[in-house]
């Protein structure tokens, strides 16, 4: 047997393992950002007097979806004839996982939340190393996850929430959009709209992409691409109406259910009219931080279109944005609704890795603010700010 022949297979074996090594590595960096960030919080919630595990569990709406799984749909708060909250507003998915992991093990229920949404964050990561892997290599897709997990808000991934579930089955619906692997698309986008309302995102993005395909190819497509189509909206639709059929309206019962909450879309009056109270009035730093995420995020959205990014991201991401922008009541819960939007990202991970390659030492005190603001912040919102995440 020559030389030749014996080493000839080891670079091929390298090779193949390179996207696993750099998608574990990149799954390790999330863990370590998110792990810091949770001992961060420990550390501060305990200095309080509080425990850590507990408001990760059970803060805010993770109350409504913990009671939703233990014992399903039909509370409500009433508060004045006009403010009602019903946990119909909540969709299922989350809950249905929850209950589903406590039943098979002797888990509590705030455990089981944050098993379900930890083990979605790492999908998660995943799907979105996989995104960017396929449209810029390796290196951006490792700091595209980076950033996810250094967001000012990424500390709702380590709670009992569902923007990590949501993030999921976006970030693979995508990738499989993007491969055109329709049905799988249009499944997971139907789970997705499962998961969230802001879910609908994702369906937008499937047919949007599913109609430039039938216009490029002049409607000469595979059943494969309308499988996917039907499939994508199934999951939102069918709690909108599930929801209206309780309620005895059947197309308006759940926009009312929000409305009663005080959410609602109104192209933006609403937000225009609260940001109009803080630059006149002074108020908590939650509520400027939130105009300053929200305005980067219209930043980092226009440079997605400048660099032409493919059209499931712009879809993705403008219809997430428009729910964001336009829907009034709960301001400061806005960057929670801009979690699933990572294509936001793209533009800043490939701006860093340029960076990192000319002058490492520029990129390292960028990702060191990154997570010292990221890290602070954090703790500060589920600790100390009396404020709904």
């Amino acid at each position: 047997m020559s030389h030749a022949s014996t080493l000839t297979p080891r670079p091929a074996v390298a090779l193949s393992r390179r996207p696993l090594a750099t998608a574990t590595t990149a799954l390790g960096l999330f863990a370590a950002a998110r792990l810091t960030g949770a001992a961060v919080l420990a550390v501060t919630a305990w200095a309080t007097g509080r425990q850590p595990l507990e408001l990760l569990a059970r803060s805010w709406d993770s109350l409504w979806y913990l009671r939703i799984a233990a014992h399903g749909y039909g509370h409500t708060l009433t508060f004045q004839p006009d403010i009602v909250h019903s946990d119909l507003a909540f969709f299922p998915l989350y809950p249905a996982l929850v209950r589903a992991v406590a039943e098979l093990g002797p888990l509590n229920w705030g455990t089981a939340g944050l098993l379900v949404s930890w083990t979605a964050a790492a999908v998660a990561a995943c799907g979105i190393h996989a995104l960017g892997a396929h449209l810029h290599g390796r290196a951006v897709a490792t700091v595209l996850v980076l950033l996810w997990g250094l967001l000012p808000h990424s500390v709702v991934l380590s709670m009992a929430y569902t923007e990590p579930v949501l993030t999921a089955f976006a970030a693979w619906s995508l990738y499989a959009v993007l491969n055109r692997n329709w049905v799988w698309a249009g499944g997971l986008a139907a789970l997705a709209g499962l998961a969230r309302p802001n879910g609908v995102a994702v369906t937008a993005a499937v047919l949007a992409a599913a109609a430039h395909e039938v216009w490029r190819a002049r409607g000469r497509v595979s059943h494969r691409l309308w499988t996917g189509a039907a499939l994508a909206p199934l999951g939102w639709t069918a709690y909108v109406l599930w929801v209206g059929h309780r309620r005895g309206d059947l197309l308006g019962g759940y926009f009312a259910v929000q409305r009663l909450w005080g959410s609602r879309f109104d192209l933006g009056h609403g937000s225009l009219h609260f940001v109009r109270h803080l630059l006149l009035r002074a108020d908590r730093l939650v509520f400027p931080m939130t105009m300053v995420i929200v305005a980067a995020a219209v930043l980092l959205y226009a440079l997605l279109l400048v660099d032409r990014a493919p059209l499931p991201l712009v879809v993705y991401s403008g219809v997430l944005l428009l729910i964001t922008l336009g829907g009034s009541g709960f301001f400061e819960s806005k960057p929670r609704f801009l979690l699933p939007a990572f294509p936001l990202l793209l533009p800043l991970a490939r701006a860093l890795v340029r960076t990192a390659r000319a002058r490492p030492w520029h990129a390292t005190v960028v990702v060191a603010a990154l997570a010292g603001l990221s890290f602070a912040y954090g703790a500060y919102l589920v600790v100390l700010a009396n404020t709904p995440l």
